[in-house]
């Protein structure tokens, strides 16, 4: 089960943001993925209908900060992640990461020729 939370914004959507296992074999040990929607059933389903089909929130222990929420506002996608606090070694370098567009993250590897 994966933590996360959500944040009703004064207009009436929803930031979602959920820590989740990397879907990539060889990507980071961790994520945290951001989405905006109009509530949370419809951020799930984005979720859900880019293949993470066991994605749930039960709860709202770890909810996303203003950080985070400013950083999905202006994403023209509305969905981005980076690496989960915690997940890799030196947690300095965690604080400058950049959030990246979730295509990134799902992208397949290219096949070797």
């Amino acid at each position: 089960m994966a933590a996360g939370g959500f944040c009703k914004l004064p207009n009436g959507s929803v930031v979602v943001a959920l820590n989740l296992p990397s879907p990539a074999a060889d990507g980071p040990a961790g994520v945290r993925v951001l989405v905006h929607a109009q509530n949370r059933a419809r951020a799930l389903t984005r979720l859900r209908n880019l293949g993470l089909r066991s994605v749930y929130l039960r709860g709202n222990a770890a909810p996303p900060t203003p950080d985070e929420i400013t950083a999905v506002l202006h994403h023209p996608d509305g969905l981005i992640w980076r690496t989960a606090p915690g997940s890799a070694v030196g947690g300095p370098e965690l604080m400058t990461e950049l959030w990246h567009p979730i295509r990134a993250l799902l992208r397949r590897p290219a096949a070797p020729a």
